[in-house]
């Protein structure tokens, strides 16, 4: 299989413009124009509502809510947040979107842990969780959220990590739908973990190399043009 090719975007990329990037490149590999890539990225500060969004969980709109056509509810992107934009072939990989699902969660597990933070699956909650048994017994907070959509078996939207983002923009909604105080957000700055972007950028590209094979950085220039016409065999996978 050709190796993913692999792309980082080291100032902040407006989301309009990364959505319409992501929708054509997708579009692309499915029409065999294109090899499967990752894009590594981060937002001005936004929020993004899923498939499944309640407009109630949205607390104060301090910045600009986005409808996207990702599964899942309301979640916050900005600055020292890591968002991977994930786009593989599952015709050649597999169909198998709860398999896919699961390896995107043990990609950010594994990265964790390189940086000695237990990230844990929780199946009543979406994301991925780390125990904070400092704050109260039962305490846990989501350091990464997965919500994927799949167009002509073509994986779009992927995850977000929480490296080192400003933690209070999380406030103005209610994050993916979980509102119970012993249910928060957390970063590895917040547990005491000073990681660079591009400390954090490695280790996903090391161990998603592991899950998923050989990736290859795009080559310069390369941008792909908006289809002429939408497909309308498409699914939104509830974010975890």
């Amino acid at each position: 299989m050709p190796p993913v090719e692999w792309r980082t975007s080291d100032s902040l990329v407006a989301y309009d413009a990364a959505i319409a990037d992501m929708k054509a490149r997708a579009a692309a590999i499915a029409a065999g124009r294109a090899a499967e890539l990752v894009w590594l990225l981060e937002h001005p500060p936004l929020y993004t509502a899923g498939t499944s969004a309640n407009s109630a969980d949205v607390i104060d709109a301090r910045f600009p809510v986005h409808a996207t056509g990702r599964g899942g509810q309301m979640t916050y992107h900005g600055p020292g947040q890591r968002v991977a934009y994930v786009m593989l072939d599952l015709k050649r990989r597999g169909p198998d979107v709860r398999r896919f699902v699961a390896t995107l969660e043990e990609w950010i597990i594994r990265t964790l842990a390189a940086f000695n933070v237990r990230g844990e699956r929780r199946e009543d909650r979406i994301g991925v969780w780390v125990r904070r048994p400092d704050k109260g017994d039962g305490y846990e907070d989501k350091i990464a959220a997965i919500g994927i959509r799949v167009k002509q078996w073509v994986t779009l939207h992927g995850m977000a990590l929480n490296v080192d983002p400003d933690l209070s923009h999380f406030s103005g909604i209610v994050p993916c739908g979980v509102n119970e105080q012993k249910y928060g957000v957390t970063s590895l700055a917040d547990l005491g973990m000073p990681v660079s972007l591009a400390e954090a950028d490695m280790i996903l590209r090391r161990e998603f190399e592991i899950l998923f094979g050989a990736t290859a950085d795009q080559p310069v220039g390369r941008t792909e043009k908006p289809p002429a016409a939408p497909s309308k065999r498409s699914a939104s996978v509830p974010s975890r």
